[in-house]
């Protein structure tokens, strides 16, 4: 018996080691490091390697897994949480009496997560005469442990933090504030001074009228509104997406209409998929736009679209392209991502309804996505998902999907009444919930998520919202 429990227990270490990336493992160093001693973390090449240090020390072992769900949750894994028993509200819920991270710990991941690599080099700028000169700088971590190497950072000294900041990125100095308060006050709970950035997964917004008279708004009148990429596929090998042009052209007149500069593209495979991204995530234009719009039409699976070539993307990879770190021309800006794509095979399609995925494969079904994994952690960007996870979406063959017609005209509607797009994202699932296919028995429901800060607002245009009148070719 005990051996079967050690087996299962360490086939949950390697499941959970496999899906942690090289950026989770420094993560999880850093986090560790006032558990661990240094020595033996600088040692560590993989997520295996902190779990055996952490049995070692008697902080992890088959009866007590918290420690483990604590990291995944403040490197915000979430997902992998339920391969130990665990959700995000359970550890939550622990935190004040297991958590062993310490707030200074927390206060300077969270700072981490926060600083773009243009902002590294401007730290590492100004703190020249205090590093060591021939010292190799990759990330923010590396420089907070630099720091600390030299006590030059320490849980009772963060003033050199606050001097960086102050001149680099002032925003970032109510971290620190908040910090302080809480070292100041020992009673407090830091997971309540300083809450995680919480990703919001919502099927309909039910407090964005109340919270939006106080939030402020992202800035929208510079003079270019910004690029939105659509990438329509609609031939692949055993398929066509019939209606889906008629999606495209919509959403190209109606983002146009919006002051974007619109870019189609059409047929391509997951590698020009992912090499597109990579060449609109270094396009030095975007420092002079307000925001980024990135349209996907596909067939897809859970947390993935196919390319025309019907290998899957993962959304994840996708959205990864422009956070803060890897495009710090849009930091701070608004991305919106909206995908029209199945997310698993549920529900069969009748005759002029089709599924935007390929036929089941019933044999070979692959594990869930949450869609709070597909978007990077970090603030300011929203995914609209056609449909839930494990679902078909619905597209007419004539008249375009239901979700991105939808989108469309309740666009058309709302932004002139000066709506922000979480309120009409809402009157999208309101849409689309009440469609019904031919036979009267297939239903969809829209999923938006979001790490948006502030409002986002479109101006209201001059001209009138683009005529409904289309031809397809």
């Amino acid at each position: 018996m005990e051996n079967d429990i050690s087996l299962k227990f360490h086939q949950q270490l390697f499941l959970i080691s496999e899906n942690l990336v090289t950026e989770d493992v420094a993560a999880l160093k850093f986090l560790c490091t006032d558990l661990l001693h240094l020595s033996k973390l600088e040692g560590v090449k993989s997520a295996a390697d902190i779990f055996k240090l952490l049995m070692a020390q008697e902080y992890l072992n088959a009866e007590d897994t918290f420690i483990l769900a604590e990291l995944l949750y403040r490197i915000k894994c979430h997902s992998l949480l339920e391969k130990l028993g665990y959700t995000k509200e359970k550890v939550q819920e622990r935190l004040s009496e297991k958590g062993r991270i310490s707030p200074y710990r927390q206060m300077l991941y969270e700072l981490s997560e926060n600083i773009t690599s243009v902002m590294l080099k401007e730290i590492t700028f100004l703190l020249r005469d205090h590093l060591p000169k021939r010292c190799m700088i990759l990330s923010a971590l590396d420089l907070l442990t630099l720091l600390e190497k030299q006590s030059l950072l320490t849980k009772d000294n963060v003033k050199i933090l606050e001097d960086v900041f102050m001149t680099i990125s002032p925003d970032l100095l109510e971290t620190i504030d908040l910090y302080k308060k809480g070292k100041d006050n020992k009673a407090a709970n830091f997971t309540q001074v300083f809450p995680e950035v919480n990703l919001e997964l919502r099927g309909e917004f039910s407090n964005v009228e109340n919270e939006s008279k106080t939030m402020k708004s992202y800035k929208m009148d510079g003079p270019h509104r910004g690029f939105c990429l659509i990438i329509n596929n609609v031939n692949f090998n055993s398929s066509q997406r019939k209606g889906s042009c008629k999606d495209a052209e919509q959403l190209e007149r109606v983002f146009t209409w919006l002051g974007l500069d619109v870019r189609t593209y059409t047929d391509l495979t997951s590698r020009e998929i992912i090499n597109l991204m990579e060449t609109w995530q270094r396009v030095p234009d975007h420092k002079d736009r307000n925001c980024f719009i990135c349209c996907i039409l596909s067939h897809g699976k859970s947390g993935a679209i196919y390319g025309t070539d019907e290998k899957l993307v993962s959304i994840r990879v996708l959205t990864s392209h422009f956070t803060a770190k890897q495009c710090p021309q849009l930091a701070a800006k608004p991305k919106l991502f909206f995908i029209q794509a199945c997310q698993g095979d549920k529900i069969q399609c009748p005759v002029y309804v089709v599924a935007d995925g390929p036929t089941p494969d019933l044999s070979s079904m692959q594990e869930r996505v949450f869609l709070s994994e597909s978007i990077p952690e970090e603030a300011d960007f929203l995914l609209g998902m056609a449909t839930v996870d494990g679902y078909v979406s619905f597209r007419h063959m004539e008249e375009g999907s239901w979700y991105i017609q939808a989108l469309c005209s309740k666009l058309k509607l709302l932004v002139p009444r000066g709506e922000d797009i979480l309120s009409i994202l809402t009157e999208v699932n309101e849409d689309v919930a009440r469609r019904d296919s031919p036979s009267g028995t297939k239903k969809q429901m829209p999923q938006p998520a979001y790490t948006l800060r502030r409002k986002f607002i479109f101006p209201i245009p001059m001209a009138p919202p683009p005529s409904e009148q289309y031809q397809c070719f």
